[in-house]
């Protein structure tokens, strides 16, 4: 596992016929859409969102700054909205999949960050850590959650990562062939670092920026609750997947 630390303005990549798309899953992002799909599509080849069920004006919006839209008809959950990402990159014979969350929390013109290790053959698959500069604020709250599943996911493993939980991660193919998830839920980040283990693959991370709402009661709750959730999540994968040949 590698960490950089690259501007987007320094990277240059050799002329290729390589094939980027980004893959946004959403639910209800009206407010914050548009912007990432416009920043995004400055450094790929397509991007595609995920509309996992919105109620609101998600895809409408997505659809008219630029974006392909794949809708599902009711939210089955974020580890479902992935589980399209990859299946739309299959689709579309692509040779990098950078996958965005959707609620402008993550910066796209760090893209070209997590593109370079892969376009430089030095990596298998990069994640954008929130925790590599020391800089990046984050709520209490969250870095506890958060250092507590990626702890117990790193028990024993010889691949270790600094952040399990982050939703700003590139694949390249072989990867993206690998990636057939059956977790619904958030436990889902988990199951692809699980079936990922089994690849022996070469990852590395690179420091992100993270922008976070205003901490509120409401927000700490279901930060909590996610948390405690996802960290039973990591217990069953980890056993799930400890007698499990994945192909």
């Amino acid at each position: 596992m590698g960490a950089l630390s690259l501007s987007s303005e320094s990277i240059r990549f050799p002329i290729t016929e390589t094939k980027v798309v980004v893959a946004i899953p959403c639910f209800n992002t009206e407010d914050h859409i548009a912007g990432v799909v416009a920043k995004t599509k400055k450094y790929v080849d397509e991007v595609i969102v995920i509309d996992d069920g919105s109620t609101d004006m998600t895809a409408e919006i997505a659809v008219k700054t630029g974006a392909k839209v794949i809708k599902h008809p009711q939210n089955q959950g974020y580890g479902s909205a992935l589980r399209s990402c990859f299946e739309a990159g299959r689709s579309q014979d692509t040779d990098i999949l950078v996958i965005i969350d959707g609620d402008g929390q993550h910066n796209p013109d760090e893209i070209p960050q997590l593109l370079s290790p892969i376009m430089l053959n030095e990596a298998d698959l990069v994640i954008g850590s929130r925790f590599i500069d020391k800089k990046q604020k984050m709520p209490g709250y969250r870095k506890f959650g958060i250092g507590v599943i990626t702890f117990l996911w790193n028990i024993g493993s010889k691949i270790k990562v600094s952040d399990t939980q982050s939703g700003f991660r590139a694949y390249n193919q072989k990867m993206i062939q690998a990636m057939l998830i059956s977790e619904n839920g958030m436990g889902s980040s988990i199951e692809i670092l699980e079936i990922l283990r089994k690849k022996n693959p070469r990852i590395s991370e690179i420091p992100i920026t993270c922008l976070y709402e205003n901490n509120n009661s409401h927000l700490t709750t279901r930060a909590i609750v996610h948390g405690v959730s996802v960290a039973f999540s990591v217990i069953k994968i980890r056993f799930k997947y400890a007698f499990k040949k994945v192909n």
